[in-house]
């Protein structure tokens, strides 16, 4: 995974297809747009992730399209799940989470052997969340009788709040406490509280001796609207200071050593063009023009190698 530093960049797209946006010089080295995807659309050498849902119990889609496409794409990126912590995603207590992972997991590596098969993100490395992933690997422990097998950690990387019945991301399902960081709105692009998120993920990963596996954020940026405090130049100086801190941070004691201990390998911005979430747009969801978001993307991508 480690690489040329454009080759660390992503997009997610949930709207359109990547052909879509007019991209420049400034093109991501990868794009996911929550599906999978068994003939991914040529996008002149843009890499394409596939993602399996994990509702609760249930798998979408069916295992045998999910086995079509990885024989069908082989070397795939495969993230498992999208935010199985978060009622309104995939809504899955960590048991239920294990099983379903365990079973998707088996199905692609048998299908595609040289898959690379993400856990899914949970929607930020918080205590809650990360206790919430520690439940995750004793279930598929006691349920499978062995460790989780993950090729590449992944997580998302929000700044929102924890709180039964409030604004945010709510507790995780099965977990029996009512609040975890409290988070005010004011916090959602504080740099010094998305550093520590990010190091803190590294260094429970270390502690659980997943040292030697690349992580990726696959998805994170600003959620609220411009009139609570994020207009565009704020979110543009979010996206740059947080580009520059993905491809500089490093840690000699808990970074990837495959990548010069680097903390991160690749990241996500969220998104292309959202409806519901317009505020990190980088294309105009109407009228597909670029954002002066879009622009701070943009030229910081086409500036790398």
């Amino acid at each position: 995974m480690p690489g040329p530093d454009r080759s660390r960049v992503c997009v997610g797209v949930p709207v359109g297809e990547m052909a879509d946006y007019d991209w420049g010089a400034g093109a991501p080295a990868l794009y996911v747009n929550w599906r999978v995807v068994p003939k991914p659309p040529d996008t002149g050498g843009i890499r394409f992730g596939q993602m399996v849902r994990t509702s609760k119990d249930t798998i979408s889609p069916e295992l045998g399209v999910i086995q079509a496409a990885a024989r069908r794409n082989p070397g795939s990126l495969w993230l498992i799940g999208n935010e199985p912590d978060v009622v309104a995603q995939d809504n899955a207590t960590p048991e239920q989470y294990a099983k379903s992972y365990g079973i998707a997991y088996r199905a692609i590596k048998e299908a595609d052997p040289s898959a690379q098969v993400a856990i899914a993100g949970v929607s930020q490395p918080t205590p809650l969340r990360v206790a919430y992933l520690d439940r995750v690997l004793a279930a598929y422990r006691q349920q499978y009788g062995t460790e989780m097998p993950v090729d590449v950690w992944n997580v998302h990387a929000y700044i929102l709040r924890e709180q039964r019945d409030s604004w945010g991301v709510g507790v995780p399902p099965g977990m029996a406490v009512d609040q975890g960081q409290l988070y005010e709105i004011s916090d959602h692009a504080d740099m010094a509280i998305f550093r520590r998120q990010i190091a803190d993920f590294r260094r429970w990963m270390a502690e659980r001796g997943q040292r030697d596996k690349p992580l990726i954020v696959s998805e994170y940026g600003i959620l609220m609207p411009e009139d609570y405090g994020f207009p565009p130049e704020v979110v543009g100086r979010f996206l740059v200071d947080t580009f520059d801190y993905f491809m500089q941070a490093r840690d000699e004691q808990t970074g990837y050593p495959a990548d010069d201990n680097r903390l991160v390998q690749t990241f996500c911005w969220f998104s292309a063009t959202a409806l519901g979430w317009p505020t990190s747009n980088l294309f105009d969801s109407a009228t597909h023009a670029i954002t002066p978001v879009g622009k701070a993307f943009r030229d910081y991508v086409a500036a790398l190698r």
